[in-house]
């Protein structure tokens, strides 16, 4: 789905323990460069390629990735396109997820604790199995941009990367500055246009969760990208400011 002049909100249709979701990486691109912000689970890269040839960019294009955090939904893909690319391409994450995603520590969610929410319809016995088969494949490749909170991009008329942690450490978004565009990650969701705020379940954090939003009040933006729920382009800056004022 295109949402501005070289940005695209993609829909890989995908199942995460056994729940089928859409998640919306998102493309930018211009007449020299193509950059994905997220990657999707693993096994979505036939889907990513579709979207981006739906998008009139092809695949050969793709010169970098930007990595919003750790989460396995997240980095899912990033060793197929590593492979594909034969790593002929940068790669951004912030310092403090940079060893999760290389797999130099195991992802910080993928344990009993954290997964409780979405598995709890199954037996204890079959829950342990799903985490030990998560930890045996967990997706990893290099990241060889390494990022602070507070760049500036030269990408695509400009990527501001603002650093708010909470749901991971090391957690970013990203304003693209031309379109007035805020890539949101998992720092909030949406339902239906509608920014509803923090997922509570999957944020370890929530204090610094809060503190995070507060950094978007900074910015003149006109439309929201959630990672789970898509698109948001109504009345967005009253929605941030009541998100913030509630949390």
């Amino acid at each position: 789905m295109k949402i501005a002049k070289g940005v695209a909100m993609l829909d890989l249709k995908v199942e995460v323990l056994g729940n089928s979701q859409i998640l919306n990486p998102t493309l930018i691109w211009d007449d020299e460069t193509a950059v994905l912000i997220d990657t999707g689970t693993p096994g979505t890269l036939e889907q990513i390629r579709s979207a981006m040839h739906a998008e009139g960019v092809p695949f050969e294009k793709l010169k970098a990735i930007i990595l919003t955090h750790q989460d396995f939904d997240h980095i899912g893909s990033l060793p197929d396109i590593l492979r594909e690319t034969n790593g002929d391409i940068e790669v951004y994450a912030h310092l403090k997820d940079k060893p999760y995603i290389e797999g130099k520590l195991p992802l910080m969610k993928v344990n009993l604790d954290s997964l409780a929410w979405q598995l709890e319809s199954l037996p204890e016995e079959e829950r342990l199995k799903v985490v030990s088969y998560l930890l045996d494949n967990l997706p990893k490749g290099n990241v060889n941009k390494v990022l602070a909170g507070g760049e500036e991009l030269p990408f695509c008329g400009g990527i501001s990367i603002i650093f708010t942690p909470g749901h991971t450490p090391g957690h970013i978004s990203l304003y693209l500055k031309e379109s007035k565009t805020l890539v949101a990650g998992d720092s909030m969701y949406s339902i239906n246009g509608k920014l509803i705020g923090i997922h509570q379940p999957s944020t370890p954090d929530m204090v610094t969760a809060r503190c995070s939003l507060k950094k978007y009040l900074e910015y003149d933006i006109e439309s929201v990208l959630c990672y789970h729920g898509g698109y948001c382009n109504e009345n967005v800056s009253d929605q941030l400011r009541d998100l913030v004022e509630k949390s």
